[in-house]
């Protein structure tokens, strides 16, 4: 308990810095300063109706969540969604999701840990089951929780050996939160593992959501077209791209020597769109930019994807992708969305985020390990230059993401059993 007063002290004082940190994210995205009295509890009347809560905290949760909202829907056809968030992209990932049940989705923004906060959230929507994406383990969230006797679930569930030595230095702080859910469903034994040693009781591995996921058929049938558009020349993607990333790439190519060769920069941030597009300028090399309507040219050397919701489009149109976040330490993006498009990738030396998947996707001969941008070059030139090479990495990404499938059915039938007695009540 005193820990977590404490914690929540420190988070009072620093909400001034929290509304500045807001204010200058909002110069590149004005969504930002949107639904501000959501973030501190308030939110608007709703219909009367019970309901499951979803958190799923940005753009990756949300999509990997899809299957498991229409699983739910379909399963609890009573229920309505929660959906809540944390980032302007991750609200908006979620139309689709809300197109096909106008009528029982509700989405907001999670408030922030604040213990009154919390409670007015809880007390407004009075959830029914409290299930949350991946590693959101926040304290007073899950102190209201208890203290109002909500089933709370970390499904998905992740947690890289580097985060869990950070948890660890707040053992008095993570342990009682982590003791507290209802039940884990991890996607890998290791996460499992690791989750148990920061306290969890109930763990279980159901797999990662994120190979339940199909891609849209209007998004593959668009990278058929734009793919039509380019013609035969090699085109190679860094998609997700971090800061930092595109120059080590932008670099790295100049020695390549692969004729024709399109790059397809797709920045994970919308707000480094503009930053990535003046990077490319200023090395002289010829740019063309999804948002202007335009497809690349002969002459373009470099496609900027400063665009939403097309990454499964990306991947149809690539010949090869190199998985953002990974030549860098912030641990890598979802390979998987990768692999369901039958996309053959490269992964730099950071992808801790994704490690199973990511040892799977190397072990199957669906990706390839490279130490830097230089290697990735290097690599990426073989590659290119190789059909042979590229058939056989195409077809072992497609078994690698029809094999790990099932996911969804685990986490639901987990969901039940949670559920069950409260049903019955």
């Amino acid at each position: 308990m005193i820990a977590r007063l404490l914690y929540s002290l420190l988070f009072y004082l620093a909400m001034p810095m929290v509304w500045l940190r807001l204010l200058w994210r909002a110069r590149q995205q004005p969504e930002y300063l949107q639904h501000l009295g959501e973030r501190h509890g308030f939110y608007s009347p709703l219909r009367a109706r019970p309901l499951i809560w979803l958190h799923a905290v940005s753009v990756g949760e949300t999509r990997a969540a899809e299957p498991l909202v229409d699983a739910l829907l379909h399963a609890y056809p009573e229920h309505g969604l929660l959906l809540t968030h944390m980032t302007p992209t991750g609200r908006a990932s979620a139309q689709a999701v809300l197109a096909k049940f106008p009528e029982r989705c509700t989405q907001v923004y999670l408030p922030y840990d604040l213990p009154d906060a919390c409670g007015r959230f809880l007390d407004h929507f009075r959830p029914q089951v409290g299930l949350l994406m991946e590693t959101e383990l926040w304290p007073n969230l899950i102190h209201a929780a208890k203290r109002r006797q909500l089933p709370l679930l970390l499904i998905n569930a992740r947690l890289s050996a580097r985060s869990q030595r950070g948890y660890a230095r707040l053992a008095s702080l993570i342990r009682p939160a982590v003791a507290s859910l209802s039940a884990v469903a991890a996607q890998t034994e290791g996460d499992a593992e690791r989750l148990r040693q920061l306290g969890a009781q109930r763990t279980s591995v159901s797999g990662n959501l994120k190979f339940d996921v199909t891609p849209a058929v209007d998004q593959l049938q668009l990278g058929a077209r734009w793919r039509q558009a380019v013609g035969p020349r090699p085109v190679w993607l860094l998609a997700s791209s971090r800061a930092g990333e595109e120059v080590l790439i932008l670099e790295a190519i100049s020695a390549l020597g692969i004729a024709g060769l399109l790059l397809v920069l797709v920045p994970r941030h919308p707000q480094r769109f503009a930053e990535v597009a003046g990077l490319v300028a200023g090395r002289g090399l010829a740019l063309c930019r999804r948002s202007s309507g335009s497809l690349p040219s002969g002459e373009t050397q470099v496609w900027l994807g400063d665009s939403m919701g097309e990454m499964a489009a990306y991947y149809a149109l690539a010949d090869l992708a190199l998985i953002g976040g990974t030549l860098l330490p912030f641990g890598g993006q979802n390979l998987i969305e990768a692999a369901a498009c039958a996309c053959p990738v490269l992964l730099g030396p950071h992808s801790f985020n994704f490690s199973q998947a990511s040892d799977d996707a190397i072990a199957c001969g669906a990706a390839r390990r490279v130490a830097n941008a230089g290697e990735a070059a290097a690599v990426a030139g073989e590659l290119l230059r190789s059909r042979a090479q590229l058939l056989a990495m195409r077809a072992a990404a497609t078994g690698f993401s029809q094999g790990h499938r099932g996911a969804t059915a685990r986490t639901l039938a987990l969901i039940e059993r949670v559920m069950e007695p409260r049903k019955a009540h």
